[in-house]
Formats: structure tokens, sequence, C-alpha cells
């Protein structure tokens, strides 16, 4: 229940906003609006006032906002209340404004989020220089070290983790370059990222230098008993050393019953205590809270609003290169996400707090805005590029060369929808087992 409340919620914010960019630049100029519609199909609830018809309709994966003389389809009397009737830089206006609204919406959403402020792993925003390498893993085999700084990927510049991750997230199963630098000198090396997870996300198990920090001790628990104390950091288990908090989690865990040798660093100065986890389920566990360096984020409402614009750019800017790669074959469509997965994301979003929530419909609004701009007839950005033909042609356009091109665009967005909703039902595990060409 909280899944469909939750998806309900985030698509229906969106698209009531971006309709809603629709209905006020048409009601701007002039343009009678005749229904103003959340969901497709059958109307559940109506209420008119005035000329239009406001509904909620059954099918909720969308919207529209039909207008007077929309298309030329339609009665038309040539009144100046048409839409048709408008010049063209006045119908710009209408269709670009849903999409710009959903662009307004994800920097506004996300500026409230960055201003509540947030606990991050000190080295998100440091340079990628590799702490560990993960055994058999792609980076292990193509002789990555502990130390090698991490400069480039595929030619693209990765000066902090966040950049790394997003460019080597984007790139699974397939031949990337990367570039590091070690011992000052610059070497490049050709690997294959994995494709983890149920998004397929690239990892070349590389792990930054995060050591865990002892945070605190369950009384006259294991570790309580022997000497550990809070703020001590693990630089080692059994010699193999930890850069990652669950990396730590993992090596305790494996090792119940069994005597353990810790490295810890207290006041600067590198001690080792011998602990044997105790078996508690199939774990082992040694009674202490872990945690990482971390630093705090509260920035101002002008800065958080910069900082969101910052970032809606950025990720505008990762959205054309993943939509690119569709087309040149350098990204996976697995990748892809539909209204299944969404819902599953809003679902997990939900129960994690309104914050997540509100960074999913961040990220959603921006992928919608900046989709519905893309020159694909039946999008937004379709018609733009429609009437842009027409206005370099000085004519406009015959219905049935127009319908040809809906027409085309139907089809090409129905393929779309095809993959993305295949994509989401091989993520749940138990229609997945129901697709013998998938086991």
């Amino acid at each position: 229940m909280t899944t469909i409340l939750a998806f309900l919620f985030v698509l229906g914010v969106l698209v009531f906003v971006h309709e809603l960019g629709h209905f006020l630049a048409a009601r701007r100029i002039g343009v009678r609006v005749l229904t103003f519609s959340l969901g497709f199909g059958p109307k559940l609830f109506s209420t008119k006032r005035g000329d239009t018809e406001y509904a909620i309709s059954a099918i909720p994966l969308g919207g529209y906002v039909k207008m007077a003389g929309e298309s030329m389809e339609d009665p038309r009397s040539g009144a100046p209340d048409e839409f048709l009737s408008k010049t063209k830089w006045q119908r710009f206006q209408v269709l670009i404004m849903g999409p710009v609204m959903n662009l307004l919406l994800a920097v506004i959403v996300m500026a409230v989020v960055l201003a509540q402020g947030a606990d991050v792993p000190a080295y998100h925003d440091q340079p990628p220089v590799i702490g560990a390498v993960k055994p058999a893993s792609p980076a292990e085999k193509a002789g990555l070290q502990r130390g090698d700084r991490i400069l480039s990927v595929d030619g693209s510049e990765v000066p902090t983790w966040d950049k790394f991750d997003i460019e080597i997230g984007t790139r699974p199963s397939r031949n990337v370059s990367l570039t590091y630098l070690r011992d000052g000198h610059e070497q490049s090396v050709t690997l294959r990222p994995d494709s983890q997870g149920k998004f397929e996300v690239g990892d070349i198990g590389v792990l930054p230098d995060a050591t865990p920090i002892v945070a605190s001790l369950v009384k006259g628990d294991v570790a309580e008993k022997a000497g550990l104390k809070p703020g001590d950091v693990v630089v080692a288990v059994n010699g193999e050393r930890m850069v990652q908090r669950a990396q730590l989690t993992e090596a305790i865990s494996r090792n119940a019953d069994r005597l353990t040798d810790l490295t810890i660093r207290r006041n600067g100065q590198e001690m080792h205590i011998q602990v044997t986890p105790q078996k508690r389920g199939d774990r082992g566990m040694i009674g202490i809270l872990i945690s990482e360096p971390i630093k705090s984020f509260k920035p101002g409402p002008i800065e958080a609003l910069k900082l969101s614009v910052q970032r809606n750019i950025e990720f505008g800017g990762l959205i054309f290169k993943t939509l690119g790669g569709l087309f040149v074959g350098t990204t996976s469509p697995r990748q892809l996400m539909g209204p299944v997965a969404i819902a599953q994301l809003s679902g997990e979003s939900a129960q994690a707090g309104w914050i997540a929530l509100f960074t999913l419909m961040a990220s959603i609004s921006l992928n919608l805005g900046l989709l519905n701009l893309m020159p694909i007839p039946v999008l937004d950005g379709g018609h733009i590029l429609i009437m842009a033909l027409e206005g370099i042609a000085r004519r406009d356009f015959s219905a049935q060369v127009k319908e040809k091109m809906l027409l085309a665009g139907f089809v090409l967005i129905l393929l779309l929808m095809v993959t993305v909703i295949y994509n989401d039902l091989t993520r749940i595990s138990w229609i997945e087992r129901l697709m013998p060409w998938r086991n």
C-alpha cells in the first residue's frame, strides 16, 4: 500500500505540474481550455468551471490539457481563442511550458532537500585515489593497485569519487579505457566493468579509503571486553586492509567463532587486538557500531538553490549522455526504468523518509522535463519540431503529413515503453523465473 500511495503521489505531482504549465500558458495567451485531466481514460471525477472541465481519470500514467482547435481534426470556427488561431510563437510558449515547469520543479525540490543538510561520506568530493581493490575484480585483473589516482574514464575527467561512480556506473559490461596516475606517471588500461544489481550498474571493484571507525560499543560484549574503545580506527582484519564500513562488517561476520586479529589506530599509534566474534544467527558479531569519516553539509537557502541548479545541470548532461548511448550502443537498455520500477523506488523512498522521496521526485521531474523536449512527434518537443519545420518551409503541413509524423513518433514511444516495462518485469524475481529465456 505504501508503494502504491507513494507512486501515485510522486506521479500525481509531476503530471499536475507539467499540465499546469500548459494550462497557464494557454490561458495567458487567450486559448480556451476544454479539459484539464490528471490521468487518461474514463473520468472518475469531473467538475466544470467556466469553459474548462477539470477531471481525474482512471489510468494514472499521465494527463492532458485539451484546448479548443488544438489539431486540424478538431472542429474549428477560426475564433481567436482556438489554439491554431494563435501565432507559432504563442503556440511554442504553450508547448514549452510543460517541460519547463518540470525542470523548475526539479530545481526547487532539490534545493529544498539540499537545504535540510546531511552528513555525507568525506570521500565523495575527494579525488578518486584507490584505497583497496576487490579480489578477482576487473580492476585487479587489469593491474590497478592501492594508491593509484584515477584521472579519466573513456576520456571524461573524474576529479571526484562521485564523478567516477557516475562514469563507471553508466558503462556496465563493455570495454572502458581508464587513465590513472602511479608514482607520478600516467598509465592507461582497458577493462570491462561488471554489471551489478537489478539496474545493471557498472562496477570495477575499487574502493575509496574511508577507514571504518568504532562509533560505540555494546556494554559487556566481545569488543568492549577485548579492549576496543569508541574512536578506534580499524585499519585491518587478519592483515586485510579495511577501507569501508561494509567491508569491516563482512570481515567480522565471516570469522564467527574464530580468533581474529584487529589492527587499530588509537591516538596516532597502531596496535593489535584479538577478538573472537560470537556466532549469532548466521553471522559473527563483536558488539560495535561502525561509522566512517563524514562531513556535515548544511547550505543556506541561496547556496542550496545554486547547488540544485548545478546538480540538475550535471544530471541533465548524464541523461542526454545515456540517451545518446542508446543510439550508438554504448548504453544498455537494461538501465532504463518504467512505471513498475518507479513505483518500487517510490515505495522504498517513502519508507526511507520524505527527503528520499522528494529526492526521487526531483530526479524523475528532471527526466520527465528533458524527455518531453526530445524532438519526437507525440512529445512536446516533437510538436515544437513540426512547428519549426513548418516555419522553415513557410507553410503548414497537411493533416496527412502530420498524421504520419505523429504515428512514427507514437510507434517509437510504444517501443520504448515496451522495453522499459519488460526491464521492470525482469527485475521482479518471481516474474523473471517465468521467463525461460532468462534462466
